[in-house]
């Protein structure tokens, strides 16, 4: 099972993959996260932030993804994810993918700014801590037009994000094993 989490920078993707793994270990079931930031800092490092890349990390990503589901592991893909043509590619290319969209208000995202992209996205063009290519802002994000599951960090707890995401999760492993 892969579980591909989609959403703009600081909506709670690496919080939310990381609770709910701990939540699916504690019940015995076997997950692993990749996270997009990690993953770009040590296995792609040569990918930046064009359209381009972004779809080439993204395809390098659920390819990760699907050798793990290969092996009964249930892989979080944490990643920004912005573009619905390749969410729908990897939905045709490997079995037993869901789209999660992790909503969150941008407003709420500025104030949060986790990693202070907003606020650099925000200063003069020619500034060197300018951020150019920010989805969301600059660069654009689409919002997924079949998801799954929609979840709203904005707007529910942690607890209350994790419990969504668990019951989806229990449902579909619920079902596979009824099908067998």
């Amino acid at each position: 099972m892969i579980i591909l989490l989609c959403g703009l920078s600081g909506a709670g993707k690496t919080t939310l993959s990381r609770s709910v793994c701990k939540a699916l270990t504690e019940q015995g079931v076997r997950c692993e996260i990749l996270d997009g930031d990690e993953c770009r800092s040590n296995l792609f490092k040569e990918l930046g932030f064009s359209q381009a890349d972004r779809v080439e990390n993204m395809r390098r990503l659920a390819y990760l993804a699907n050798k793990l589901s290969q092996n009964g592991i249930i892989t979080v893909v944490s990643a920004i994810n912005p573009f619905d043509e390749v969410r729908k590619e990897i939905r045709r290319n490997y079995r037993d993918v869901s789209i999660v969209h992790i909503d969150c208000a941008l407003d709420t995202l500025r104030n949060r700014d986790t990693k202070g992209l907003y606020a650099r996205s925000g200063l003069p063009d020619g500034h060197p801590d300018k951020v150019y290519e920010m989805t969301g802002v600059s660069q654009r994000f689409d919002v997924p037009d079949d998801p799954d599951l929609t979840i709203n960090t904005g707007k529910d707890s942690l607890e209350v994000c994790t419990g969504k995401l668990m019951d989806f999760i229990n449902k579909k492993l619920d079902y596979a094993s009824s099908s067998l």
